[in-house]
């Protein structure tokens, strides 16, 4: 990781940057998918399993190959071979969730905001919800959680999950277990931006979904991006993991290096932070970085990922601060002396993890937060996935003869003055009955 001692604001932008390759072949091969699948449904998923998984995809249980469908004794058969330790944390894991999720669902709000004008803006559910899992390197099943609560808190009616097989031919038990706990009855065995089709288009076997939710590759995000502009609408612009570490001498080293190498071990586009007080404390937290590095099984990953990381060199905490929220992380560590200083003057993070005892890890499994944020810097716009997500805030109104004719001055004075007379009429005619 390059250090770089208290650069001016001109070099932020620059420093702020992301590893986004822009990669034509790439775009033109999701848009070759999305296009098959919209036009084949699922003969067009059967082809791409073979084409891009190896192996054959079955749509009927007749048929040989991988079953699309994931049927409920399958699902079962998951649960009994879970370890009993495993299924007790992610049943704990979700409690916390749902107790934090629980308490955001809103409730209808009803305001008189003239005699006789009543407004409502009531929370309606999403009806048809897609989560995509990613299967990869590390089957997410504490994504089904992170995903697959809120909708059930929100009401969804209808909640559709898909997520690729592994290597083995299999879907982990993790997965399938952490579905069943949140009631999700639909799943179905597919991944990669042709699970994104089939959700946005639907075909005769995956139903068409209004808004699709998860994490993915560089084909699963780019299929999101494409389908968003005219097809089905999305959660958040979410690429590869990134955090930001920030440190002073009160910092322990080893904390601070695990955190990084926390989300360096994702994949090797992901980007780690460290933004440090001087550089004796990040000379010590790379130390440390360097002696964990060796201890993990994923350390090619993480290796790669600290070759387009940084170490920041901040003095001044208005600079801290200011830096953070230029840079906008995906997650926030504050290993500092006084860190809710920091803290609540921050208004760019996907979410905040403050003091010594609080990893990161933590809010991707148990402390009941949401693991779904905004990466890239989208976090100066967009908030992390919670109850909201799954919801439309719908107003009505109700108006009587009494509050129409307080407010029917105002409405036609504007309405004639911007030359729309029907919308003055629409008033006229009723208070002349």
């Amino acid at each position: 990781m390059k250090i770089y001692d208290n650069p001016p604001r001109e070099q932020w932008a620059a420093l702020c940057a992301r590893p986004r390759p822009d990669d034509e072949t790439l775009r033109a091969r999701v848009q070759e998918i999305l296009d098959l699948v919209r036009t084949l449904g699922d003969t067009a998923l059967q082809q791409l399993s073979v084409a891009i998984d190896g192996r054959p995809l079955a749509l009927e249980d007749t048929q040989s190959g991988l079953p699309l469908v994931v049927r409920p004794e399958t699902v079962a058969a998951a649960t009994q071979r879970l370890a009993p330790a495993t299924r007790e944390a992610i049943c704990r894991a979700a409690a916390n969730i749902r107790t934090f999720h629980q308490a955001q669902k809103p409730a209808t709000l009803r305001v008189e905001t003239a005699p006789g004008v009543c407004c409502i803006q009531k929370p309606v559910p999403i009806q048809r919800v897609g989560l995509y899992i990613p299967g990869g390197t590390a089957p997410l099943f504490s994504t089904v959680l992170m995903l697959g609560i809120p909708a059930a808190v929100a009401g969804c009616p209808e909640i559709i999950l898909c997520t690729p097989a592994g290597k083995d031919g299999t879907i982990a038990d993790e997965v399938l277990f952490a579905a069943d706990l949140c009631g999700i009855r639909q799943i179905f065995c597919i991944g990669g931006a042709q699970a994104i089709a089939a959700m946005a288009y639907g075909t005769k076997r995956i139903p068409k979904v209004d808004k699709i939710f998860g994490p993915g590759n560089r084909y699963v995000t780019l299929a999101k991006q494409l389908l968003s502009a005219d097809t089905v609408a999305v959660d958040m612009p979410a690429g590869p993991s990134e955090v930001m570490v920030v440190a002073d001498a009160s910092a322990d080293p080893a904390f601070a290096a695990a955190d990084l190498l926390s989300q360096a071990e994702h994949g090797p586009d992901s980007q780690v932070m460290l933004v440090c007080s001087d550089y004796p404390v990040a000379r010590a937290v790379l130390d440390a970085l360097e002696r964990q590095l060796q201890t993990l099984p994923r350390a090619s990953f993480a290796t790669r990922a600290l070759e387009t990381s940084r170490v920041i060199l901040l003095a001044d905490r208005t600079e801290t601060t200011a830096f953070i929220n230029a840079y906008a992380p995906e997650h926030l560590i504050l290993s500092v002396r006084t860190p809710w200083e920091i803290a609540d003057r921050i208004t760019a993070a996907g979410s905040i993890f403050v003091g010594p005892w609080t990893p990161e890890s933590a809010g991707d499994y148990a402390s009941g937060t949401n693991h779904t944020l905004p990466t890239g810097g989208w976090a100066r716009a967009f908030s992390g996935l919670n109850v909201d997500s799954f919801l439309r805030k719908m107003t009505l109104q109700e108006i009587t003869r009494k509050g129409l004719e307080n407010l029917a001055p105002v409405i036609t004075e504007m309405a004639r003055a911007e030359g729309l007379d029907a919308h003055a009429a629409a008033v006229t005619i009723r208070l002349a009955r």
